[in-house]
């Protein structure tokens, strides 16, 4: 196999590059050196390898042509034939070319050029697309130099650079230092890839515990959440999918040997494990360790507000020095928690907001009270829509229907519903439907004499008559009425 077979290998393996793409860096190296020695509008060079990549062979398709006018494209008839006996007008031959001979001495210098840029995209593609699949996850590195504050680490491939903003107050570094980070970001620079790292992300304090604690790898602890102010106090939220396993136990591990490795890691940064409880009264009470509180409120739970009363000595601990373990606790439970003593609050602080509610509904809520209108069966809450649709089709879909027949019996008789069917519709309409009576208009007493109808007899016998009548009914004497 050539030496070029060989040098190809080399740096597709050096550089992690597929030789297709290496072949291709090699044609456009032999372009750009071309359009050096003839120019750049010129782009009839060919580039040839064999099957095996041993060798490779330039060559310039020209046109053959009576009389000549640009020899870079062009070849006299004469000259063609001299190649290709059988060549006519207008045909295209491929010239070989030796590029020793027919290129300029600068134009190997010009593809040599173009052959690295192509090589160091290539190369810096590749490595960003290898490291932005490693996004969030730990990477270990070595501490290379400063500047600016920024930490620059040696990563192998490529740069890693820790910013100022990434790295704890606690941490100080030395030349050759062991680092271990999370792999923030992944950014192209005019010197290749730069890769930032991150000691301060709280996704950091995730993997660091999950290293340490199987039963988080293997999904029967879950982290929950966590809130963290990087160099002083960290909270961690766990949950077990087993019964039979302490989420907190497993995180802290035997004589806290598992909690201990994560804290040296962050250079002694405190951190709180605690359980974590769908129930907000309980889970806010364990957020706010190492502080015992006495009870929860929640004040509001559509704006997540709520209340922790403490005792006098649990105060100071549950505030945290400069506010940071109640800030902790806000994150941690994206509530917003306000700390009381018990001297603190008042009756009202007391008073949780659902009941507050259902008081005011109870006693002042009425007047702003809408009920919706039920008028038939299918209408009913919980009703068989199938009991409901039969009585629809027997004419009895109407609540006061239905109510007045199933009191009358009239119900007992009906097809395909059975009496405990019907009992159980009629116990659904008492429990959700509420009968209004109509009032009936009160009448003035004038009104009422002008309404009510006057009173006529018969003058022979004393039947009573009516207006409409010529007859007696009873005795046959004849009358008439006359409007006065």
């Amino acid at each position: 196999m050539s030496e070029m077979a060989d040098a190809i290998r080399a740096l597709s393996a050096e550089k992690g590059i597929d030789e297709s793409s290496i072949r291709q860096t090699i044609e456009r190296m032999i372009l750009a050196a071309y359009q050096k020695s003839f120019g750049k509008g010129y782009d009839n060079c060919i580039v040839k390898f064999a099957d095996d990549m041993s060798d490779v062979n330039v060559y310039a398709r020209k046109t053959v042509v009576d009389g000549v006018y640009d020899p870079v494209i062009e070849i006299e008839l004469e000259e063609a034939q001299k190649l290709a006996p059988e060549a006519v007008i207008h045909d295209t031959l491929d010239i070989p070319l030796d590029p020793k001979r027919d290129f300029e001495r600068g134009a190997v210098s010009v593809g040599k050029q173009e052959a690295h840029k192509d090589l160091n995209e290539n190369s810096s593609k590749k490595l960003l697309d290898e490291y932005k699949e490693k996004l969030g996850q730990i990477i270990i590195g070595y501490y290379q130099r400063e500047h600016k504050g920024n930490i620059y680490v040696e990563l192998g491939k490529v740069e890693g650079v820790l910013p100022v903003k990434y790295q704890s107050p606690r941490e100080v570094y030395e030349k050759n230092d062991r680092i271990r980070a999370l792999i923030k970001d992944v950014k192209k620079v005019p010197s290749g890839i730069q890769v930032v790292l991150s000691r301060t992300d709280e996704n950091f304090v995730k993997s660091i515990l999950e290293l340490e604690v199987p039963e988080i790898q293997d999904n029967t602890i879950v982290v929950k959440s966590i809130s963290r102010e990087p160099g002083y106090r960290t909270k961690i939220a766990v949950a077990s999918n087993k019964i039979d396993v302490d989420p907190v136990g497993a995180c802290v591990g035997l004589k806290g040997v598992r909690i201990q490795n994560v804290i040296r890691e962050l250079e002694g940064e405190k951190i709180d494990v605690l359980r974590y409880d769908e129930d907000p009264h309980v889970f806010i009470k364990n957020a706010l360790s190492p502080a015992e509180v006495k009870h929860v409120v929640i004040k509001d739970a559509e704006k997540r507000e709520a209340l922790a009363v403490v005792s006098d000595e649990n105060f100071s601990i549950a505030i945290g020095k400069q506010g940071l373990n109640v800030r902790l606790a806000n994150r941690l439970c994206n509530w917003s928690i306000d700390v009381k003593t018990e001297a603190m609050v008042t009756d009202e602080d007391l008073v949780e907001n659902d009941t507050r509610r259902a008081a005011e509904e109870l006693f002042g809520g009425s007047e702003n009270e809408s009920y919706e209108e039920i008028l038939t069966v299918a209408q009913l809450p919980g009703v068989d829509q199938r009991v409901a649709e039969i009585l629809k089709e027997a004419g009895y879909d109407d609540i006061e229907v239905f109510v007045s027949s199933y009191e009358s019996g009239a119900l007992n008789g009906l097809d395909d519903v059975t009496k405990e069917q019907l009992d159980e519709v009629y116990s659904i309409i008492n429990e959700n439907v509420e009968f209004e009576d109509e009032e009936e208009p009160q009448q003035t007493a004038d009104s009422a004499e002008e309404d009510s109808e006057e009173e006529y007899f018969c003058p022979e016998c004393g039947e009573k008559i009516t207006p409409d009548m010529t007859r007696c009914p009873k005795c046959g004497v004849e009358f008439s009425f006359e409007e006065e």
